[in-house]
């Protein structure tokens, strides 16, 4: 399917002289994991379909250094961040999409003190403003009446205060949207964040993803949505814990508006 996908880069775009709409910042998790690189190729294939003039920038992109900071290593964290810096700078970059809600974070808040000034947005709320402008349609597919439970990122959620974009992006599916007891500003986190994805558990009795998983279950939907890689790999592995993976899918809400476009 890949050879099908039409994604340029930001040096073939400044070869042909012209400028794209929009960023999309991949991310490692999206470019890497095997399971997130399915997040980008469903992004990508709703980009097409809307018509978006969009960039990657291919080998050019590397770590944001949200986990190097994150787990309190501000030197690398700030050579990454000025590697990627004068990079879209050197290209008048102006506004960034991402689908990875640490992506998101750091460009956002962290990228400006370091001279990286962009209008930053995640995929969610990108895909809900090409909703409102008329360039992107959604009809509920195969996912009508299907109960949906959304995992708020932390990154997005208590970070940023995103809450509405993924959830009218759900309710556009015509799905019966259920709320977790601990949603939104109360949201719980997966586990991942704070470059906990990358260390060995530390003790005590239960895993936070277990503990998040356990909340979804409670209110028995056919699907968590999530909109971050590193949350949807925690709650995979959780719903696998409890070997519930023939019964509730992990998707992102790309993967879900992709599916009910057969795109």
């Amino acid at each position: 399917m890949s050879e099908l996908l039409k994604v340029p880069t930001m040096a073939e775009f400044m070869a042909a002289g012209k400028k794209p709409e929009v960023l999309f910042w991949v991310g490692c998790a999206g470019s890497f994991d095997d399971r997130a690189k399915k997040i980008t190729k469903a992004f990508v294939k709703i980009l097409n379909k809307a018509n978006v003039e969009f960039a990657v920038l291919g080998t050019e992109e590397s770590c944001t250094g949200d986990p190097a900071k994150r787990s309190g290593n501000e030197f690398l964290f700030q050579m990454q961040a000025v590697t990627n810096i004068e990079v879209m700078n050197a290209y008048e970059i102006k506004k960034i999409v991402t689908a990875c809600p640490h992506c998101f974070n750091t460009i956002k808040n962290e990228y400006p003190g370091l001279g990286g000034n962009y209008e930053v947005m995640h995929h969610t709320q990108f895909l809900k403003s090409l909703l409102t402008e008329g360039r992107l349609t959604i009809e509920g597919g195969q996912y009508k009446g299907k109960r949906i439970t959304f995992h708020d990122p932390c990154y997005l959620g208590r970070a940023n205060d995103v809450y509405e974009a993924p959830r009218d992006l759900i309710r556009k599916l015509d799905a019966e949207l259920v709320e977790m007891k601990s949603c939104k500003s109360r949201g719980l986190c997966c586990g991942a964040g704070g470059a906990q994805m990358f260390k060995d558990a530390e003790p005590g009795n239960k895993e936070v993803n277990i503990e998040r998983t356990e909340q979804a279950l409670d209110v028995k939907p056919e699907i968590i949505a999530a909109g971050c890689p590193f949350c949807n790999t925690m709650m995979t592995d959780g719903v696998k814990n409890k070997e519930k993976e023939g019964d509730i899918q992990v998707m992102d809400i790309a993967e879900l508006i992709a599916n009910a476009q057969d795109l």
